[in-house]
């Protein structure tokens, strides 16, 4: 557990100063109203999710600890939305298209309206 800890807070933080160097250089090259940096953030977290998460499922035994620091602590630190949608792909796959129409759409209605309450506050 401890050990699983310190990887995932590694990976985290590592994807975290990631995140803030990739958007500072899309924002710099591509300066306009729309926030092209956390948009080119989001979808490179995913895309690189979907590789890791593709690799994992075709290699036996793959090794959980690597699964820690790269998936859930540098792609979680990376972008919180690529584990957003690795679960709601999780959710399509099992034919659950249901709960995951509900997911996305309480997950951005919420985030917003929390958004706009806290502000608020």
């Amino acid at each position: 557990m401890t050990k699983a800890i310190i990887l995932v807070g590694l990976g985290g933080g590592i994807g975290s100063i990631f995140r803030y160097l990739s958007s500072l250089a899309v924002n710099r090259y591509f300066p306009a109203a729309f926030p092209w940096g956390t948009f080119a953030v989001n979808v490179a977290g995913c895309f690189l999710m979907g590789i890791l998460l593709g690799i994992a499922g075709r290699t036996e035994g793959s090794n959980q600890e690597l699964k820690f620091l790269f998936v859930t602590g540098f792609c979680g630190g990376f972008t919180t939305f690529s584990a957003f949608a690795a679960e709601n792909l999780a959710m399509l796959q099992a034919g659950q298209a249901g709960p995951a129409v509900l997911y996305i759409g309480a997950s951005i209605l919420g985030g917003l309206l929390a958004v706009w309450w806290g502000y608020n506050l």
